[in-house]
């Protein structure tokens, strides 16, 4: 692909959700590479849940959307589009706590990915994007990920990975990332080749003057 460029000249933002295992990450992050651009989780902004003992953190429901702050999240990738650069809350996931006066600083860029389970359910954020995308894959598909990522990288064992999906992660994949499926401007299917993807939301962006490529 040859470089490519705004043709604005201020940063394109793109918003990017699907359930947990659907590719969405993936996509996200090779979209930001090939773009020169940020990719921006969601994670980052869940609240601080310092006031509450550590049992009870542990037992929040992290697939909730009230758990993150989204107006500053909303606030945060505005400043982005407008070229600004912000400092972005780090969040120690551990113990379910923000880090104390630290924040890591983050420098607008040609794209910003906003990426993850509720990119297209605060409606304080859906105005900022200029392409929404939906990432649509079987549920058991994104299961088997979802095993599979937790077993291998986080050192879960399978039955409270089973046991998580049924309980929290599922139930709000139906209840809140579902439904904002309607807001997508592009729904592209998860099981295709991720270059596959990345050209159809290139194609998008070419066909709407939002990039201009040049050698």
């Amino acid at each position: 692909m040859s470089q490519p460029a705004p043709q604005s000249g201020k940063p394109i933002v793109l918003g990017i959700a699907g359930f947990s295992g659907s590719g969405k990450t993936t996509l996200a992050r090779e979209l930001a590479r090939a773009f020169n651009g940020i990719h921006f989780p969601l994670d980052n902004y869940y609240l601080d849940l310092a006031h509450l003992p550590p049992a009870e953190r542990a037992h929040q429901n992290f697939d909730d959307p009230a758990l993150i702050e989204s107006p500053l999240l909303a606030a945060h990738v505005a400043a982005l589009a407008r070229g600004e650069a912000i400092e972005r809350p780090l969040y120690d996931f551990p113990t379910h706590t923000r880090i104390l006066d630290r924040t890591e600083t983050i420098h607008p860029a040609p794209l910003v990915v906003v990426e993850g389970l509720f990119a297209l359910v605060y409606p304080d954020l859906l105005p900022l994007y200029h392409l929404r995308v939906y990432v649509e894959t079987a549920e058991n598909l994104c299961f088997e990920r979802r095993l599979r990522r937790d077993i291998l990288e986080r050192g879960r064992t399978e039955e409270s990975v089973r046991r998580q999906y049924a309980d929290t992660v599922h139930p709000a994949a139906l209840a809140w990332v579902r439904p904002s499926a309607v807001h997508a401007d592009l729904t592209l299917d998860g099981a295709e080749n991720l270059d596959f993807k990345v050209e159809e939301v290139v194609a998008w962006l070419r066909q709407r003057g939002l990039f201009t490529f040049s050698d």
